[in-house]
């Protein structure tokens, strides 16, 4: 080893153990729970391996996509089982990503385009169904079913028409849908299945007696690593697929709808760079400079990608954990039926649970908002099922004034959209809406705050 080389390598060593000490002494001590703490639904969990990846990462000052990225693609879709994994910022890049690469011209007869159905639910995340409206294509909404807060797959066929071409929905809270069911209709009519796997990272699902991980089943799965997720990158997302042809088309819409596929700082990958003819370019016009669709700069950093990599070293005790935490809060409220709706996970399904859902019964004696306001008293963090009724918001206005731009199941349009507070279209996902909340079980929670939060609720049902 040359000097400078060896002088470069000891000043790395010393930047690395000064910043794992600086973890030691500002983020490592934590002070037992004590009852009125704050409860958080979810957050960060990393210790010094984290801390020590960034400051590697940012030395190299390689500011976008690299060598932690490369690395953090091939573990990650080893992880799940798939031949590729497609880093991007956010899940719900990831989501708009999966969902634009199937409106490429490249895959012909089979690419969505504007007006084709899209078949979702209205109880969720907003990012899942977005990409769909976006585009101008139509969301078909089908209500979903308690104790999973999954899809109701018996509306599935009623949903279908002409127009179909895919199923887009999650797996709510880290409870697989009915993956079975739906895969087999997606495959009898010829339809796309995108998965979204932001709040399931780690659950599996038997499907013909082969466990296999969410996000692998459908043609397209997505991920999100925002801090309260499985895992984190602070923001960061991902797609993966069994489909090189796919891959490649997640690629190019997040890489500026470019036709290249040459990584970052690469030239040439294809050894054709300047021999090939496009549209109407001169030939041999710069195959890097060649765009086949209009993309966008979704790509996440390496500094974000080496906190990942750290970070799935982790995955499987987090998921662990996760599930533990999920069991004892199920545990400490059994019983409570009479006051509550409890979560159960979906047949043939092993969950990674994102949080513990809870829907008041009616003549519980008090309603969604008086529990949730005791529990937020008691600094216990709580959540809504998201949007709880997506069409219900304002970013629906628009739709509701031109009449047009989604459909419901069984049989209404936008057109109907002022009067479905009180039709009843999607009766469970209003049910939802009005009395479901959840609380966290993130592995960052002890069995004194699980058991904290259990006696919490448990009180309040017995005044």
């Amino acid at each position: 080893m040359n000097e400078s080389v060896k002088q470069e390598a000891e000043l790395r060593e010393q930047a690395i153990a000064a910043a794992i000490a600086y973890y030691r002494f500002r983020h490592a001590p934590q002070k037992p729970f004590q009852p009125g703490d704050r409860i958080a639904y979810g957050g960060r969990v990393f210790d010094e391996r984290e801390v020590a990846a960034l400051v590697d990462s940012s030395l190299d000052f390689w500011l976008t996509t690299g060598r932690y990225a490369e690395r953090f693609e091939r573990e990650f879709a080893a992880f799940i089982g798939v031949a590729h994994c497609s880093l991007t910022n956010s899940g719900s890049s990831a989501n708009l990503l999966a969902f634009m690469a199937l409106t490429s011209p490249k895959l012909k007869e089979r690419r969505i385009m504007p007006g084709d159905e899209v078949i979702t639910v209205a109880a969720g995340f907003p990012t899942t169904v977005a990409p769909i409206i976006q585009y101008g294509a139509v969301p078909v909404f089908v209500d979903v079913a308690l104790p999973t807060y999954n899809i109701d797959t018996t509306q599935l066929e009623a949903a279908l028409s002409p127009r179909t071409r895919a199923v887009m929905v999650a797996h709510t809270l880290g409870n697989p849908f009915d993956l079975a069911t739906v895969k087999a209709f997606c495959d009898r009519h010829d339809l796309w299945l995108i998965e979204d796997n932001c709040d399931a990272l780690g659950s599996r699902y038997c499907l013909n007696g082969t466990w296999r991980f969410t996000g692998s089943i459908g043609h397209l799965g997505t991920s999100s690593f925002y801090p309260p997720h499985h895992m984190t990158m602070g923001e960061g997302g991902a797609v993966y697929t069994d489909d090189t042809t796919l891959k490649r088309l997640v690629e190019s819409f997040r890489d500026w709808g470019r036709d290249c596929w040459c990584p970052s700082g690469r030239d040439n990958t294809c050894g054709n760079r300047f021999g090939q003819q496009f549209g109407e370019l001169p030939a041999g016009y710069d195959h890097k400079y060649v765009y086949s669709h209009f993309g966008y700069n979704l790509k996440v950093t390496d500094m974000q990608a080496a906190i990942g990599c750290a970070q799935l070293e982790k995955l499987p005790g987090f998921v662990e954990a996760r599930r533990r935490n999920w069991q004892m809060l199920r545990d400490g409220l059994a019983g409570l039926e009479d006051r509550f709706v409890l979560p159960e996970p979906t047949p043939a399904s092993e969950p990674s649970w994102f949080g513990f859902l809870l829907t008041v019964r009616e003549g519980a004696g008090f309603d969604r908002d008086q529990i949730v306001a005791h529990l937020e008293r008691k600094g216990i963090q709580t959540r809504m099922l998201f949007a709880g009724n997506l069409i219900k918001h304002p970013c629906f206005d628009e739709m509701r004034n031109s009449g047009t731009g989604f459909r419901i199941v069984p049989n209404a349009t936008a057109a109907d959209l002022p009067t479905l507070r009180s039709s009843g279209l999607l009766p469970v996902t209003d049910r939802i809406m009005r009395d479901t909340f959840w609380v966290g079980v993130y592995p960052g929670m002890s069995e004194e705050m699980l058991e904290f939060m259990v006696q919490q609720i448990r009180e309040f049902c017995a005044r």
